[in-house]
């Protein structure tokens, strides 16, 4: 028999928690969240509002006559707890060779997914045994920019990077590369295809594709730009001399 609400005496005792909706016709995880209280039932107690991919998804589970299975995976957690053990399974979920096991709806990454999410043995062991960026070994025009303040879980590398800076539109047209920097290492790497100005507030962005030429990897990914003392510009222009 299925529920909609916790007893009080059920909420005080099994604090934060983490939580998985399943779809009962495949045994497909199709959302992953945390909270306290009735949380894991505001999906199918809530159905107002906008038509989201989950809110379609609960409806038409619903008007099969099927009840959407809750299942609580850890509980009598601290917030923090709580937000590492979601973000670890919307890693899981949403990763491109485990999309076997969910039809996931979730809007948003989970929180430190960048930081310490799901990675191949290989891309941790070039995470962390980053080397300093050999400016002598330069051989493109490359744009170096800093997306710290710009980055959040929302959003990916490439849209955190490409828009809007403060840019010499004559200088970025001779950009080979643009370097994604976030918290001192260079994360990602894109070409741009074509430069653009944003008119309301006249500044830059391009639109482009990752690189991923193992050669022009090899050369700048995972390095470290090693900046000049005050030096807080989030853009920098590194042209072979």
């Amino acid at each position: 028999m299925s529920i909609s609400t916790f007893s009080q005496s059920t909420i005080e005792k099994i604090k934060y928690y983490v939580y998985i909706l399943m779809d009962p016709r495949n045994n497909m995880v199709f959302y992953v969240g945390k909270g306290r209280g009735n949380r894991i039932f505001s999906h199918i107690n809530n159905l107002e509002g906008d038509e989201t991919d989950k809110i379609s998804l609960i409806k038409e589970i619903q008007n099969e006559g099927y009840n959407v299975k809750h299942y609580i995976i850890r509980r009598g957690l601290s917030e923090e707890s709580a937000l590492r053990i979601e973000s670890a399974l919307i890693d899981v979920f949403t990763h491109k060779e485990f999309e076997y096991l969910s039809n996931i709806t979730n809007i948003n990454r989970g929180f430190y997914s960048f930081e310490n999410g799901i990675s191949k043995a290989r891309e941790i062991e070039n995470i962390y045994s980053v080397s300093p960026l050999n400016l002598s070994s330069v051989e493109h025009n490359l744009l170096l920019i800093n997306i710290n303040k710009n980055f959040n879980r929302e959003m990916s590398l490439y849209e955190a990077t490409r828009k809007y800076w403060r840019l010499n539109m004559n200088r970025v047209k001779k950009v080979d590369f643009v370097l994604s920097e976030y918290r001192g290492i260079i994360r990602a790497i894109f070409k741009p295809e074509e430069w653009y100005v944003n008119e309301k507030r006249g500044r830059k962005y391009f639109k482009g594709f990752k690189v991923e030429d193992q050669e022009i990897k090899k050369l700048y990914l995972n390095k470290i730009y090693e900046k000049k003392a005050g030096n807080r510009n989030p853009i920098n222009y590194l042209f072979p001399n």
